[in-house]
């Protein structure tokens, strides 16, 4: 279906995911009032205090003297079966990201041996099984958690449901592919005002869904340190905005893109932090998106110092850095806090 805007056509599936990444305004959010325009200060400071960025985690040098740390990310999203209703058109321009896309994909990172982080709804993986073995085969790559059912936590609604889908996620995933994993990652990068709290107590050595910073730092809850490692992202390095699901997005011409993500790197490259980019089978994956990534991949390669790590690997990193620098630092990014195995 489209909606009319003014004198351009946008699909509905866009609108509804634009309204919800960038908008709680638009809906109203189970058990999250909107803060009244007449709100004191302390009711502002006690609505932001539920995640907030804490400490700088970038450390004084990366491995091996490196200047840059790289982290390539897809979300494996597919059939999207919580955004929108199963019809088989739909269903089919997902399922192209398990097809086709995903083989593109290890391929590339294959030819050019370099790691990625791979975040999976549990459906997605249940629907397509051979995705976990594809993506384990180079032992390379890491996979982390990415929801049930890429389900939006805010209209959840309750802490128990929201808590059961989670540890279901874990549960699946850590059988499918024989190790639990440490990394997550939330659908449509969406907290609700409890995963916080529920991706500490499950044990996850870091997280990447939230956009305070475009470098590594921990995350803070109601004012306590809570040892979990933010490895942030933006939409400023993700393909969907860009591409949408149906080439209608703001910048559907791939020669563009690259030339977002070649300055977003060097920008990183020169302040010696971190450069992490989201991509998705199903929309990265086509033959005129993938050869620029492939260029992008070339780009970073060429110039020295250049880093390229899983998430897991980075946070590892960062672990044990932060831990060296401050004695006595925060419980959390003690390596017994954890639960890799």
């Amino acid at each position: 279906m489209l909606l009319k805007v003014g004198l351009r056509l946008l699909p509905l599936s866009f609108l509804l995911l634009s309204a919800q990444a960038f908008s709680q305004t638009v809906q109203k959010i189970p058990n999250l009032p909107n803060l009244p325009n007449d709100a004191t200060a302390e009711q502002a400071q006690q609505a932001v205090a539920g995640a907030r960025a804490g400490r700088k985690l970038t450390p004084k040098s990366w491995p091996n003297g490196a200047r840059v740390a790289v982290c390539i990310s897809f979300d494996v999203d597919n059939e999207y079966l919580a955004d929108a209703p199963p019809l088989p058109v739909a269903m089919s321009a997902g399922e192209y990201g398990a097809t086709t896309g995903l083989s593109r994909v290890l391929a590339l990172l294959d030819r050019e041996q370099v790691p990625a982080s791979f975040y999976i709804p549990a459906i997605s993986a249940i629907l397509h099984p051979e995705m976990i073995k594809e993506i384990q085969k180079s032992n390379r790559n890491e996979i982390g958690v990415h929801g049930w059912i890429h389900e939006y936590l805010p209209m959840v609604g309750n802490a128990q449901t929201e808590e059961e889908l989670l540890n279901r996620a874990i549960d699946y995933l850590t059988k499918a592919t024989g190790k639990r994993p440490v990394g997550y990652r939330a659908p449509s990068w969406a907290f609700s005002p409890y995963t916080l709290g529920q991706l500490t107590k499950a044990g996850f050595l870091y997280d990447s869904s939230m956009m305070a910073m475009d470098q590594p730092y921990e995350l803070v809850s109601n004012g306590t340190a809570t040892g979990l490692i933010e490895l942030p992202v933006t939409w400023i390095l993700d393909d969907y905005p860009y591409y949408g699901e149906n080439a209608d997005g703001s910048m559907p011409r791939p020669e563009a893109v690259f030339e977002v993500y070649k300055a977003e790197f060097d920008g990183a490259y020169e302040e010696r932090t971190l450069f992490l980019l989201t991509m998705h089978p199903h929309i990265s994956g086509h033959r005129s998106r993938i050869t620029q990534v492939e260029r992008l991949i070339k780009y970073m390669k060429s110039k020295p110092g250049v880093w390229f790590a899983t998430e897991e690997q980075l946070a590892l990193y960062l672990q044990k850095s932060a831990g060296s620098a401050q004695t006595g630092g925060a419980a959390g990014l003690s390596t017994s806090e954890h639960r890799a195995n």
